[in-house]
């Protein structure tokens, strides 16, 4: 079997705030949000599918991670997107809680390339940390 993608990191300034926005706005649920409230977790995280999450990593922490990978300059970068693929009904709902919450998305692609092949449609949008998104589905 090949492998499967795990988790994506996101480097954020305000984890919380980012896993509400994840939550409301795009639809994802929270994964130990609470124990992170608390103190119990580093970091938050909202769950893309059974087994993909998105970790939402305090830019604060970047020194952290640097030190324990041992690398320096590694951590705290930006990347240059993550693609959540949905169905037909779930990007129609999304592109409409981006509209309600006031956050601009791009022009729509069509035959969008991607892991299941070419995409009917696709478009990015910027989470509050200027993290690009781009959602699409597959017929």
């Amino acid at each position: 079997m090949p492998a499967r993608m795990d988790h994506v990191v996101l480097w954020v300034d305000d984890p919380l705030r980012s896993v509400e926005f994840y939550e409301k706005v795009v639809g994802l649920p929270g994964v130990r949000t609470e124990a992170f409230r608390a103190g119990n977790a580093p970091f938050p995280s909202v769950r893309v599918a059974e087994d993909a999450i998105i970790d939402l990593m305090a830019r604060a922490a970047a020194p952290i991670i640097d030190a324990m990978i041992g690398v320096a300059g590694t951590a705290g970068h930006s990347v240059n997107h993550v693609c959540l693929a949905m169905t037909r009904a779930e990007v129609e709902a999304l592109r409409q809680r981006l509209a309600e919450n006031g956050v601009s998305v791009s022009k729509t692609m069509v035959n969008s390339f991607g892991a299941r092949g070419l995409a009917a449609e696709a478009f990015y949008f910027l989470d509050p940390d200027n993290n690009v998104i781009e959602a699409r589905y597959y017929e």
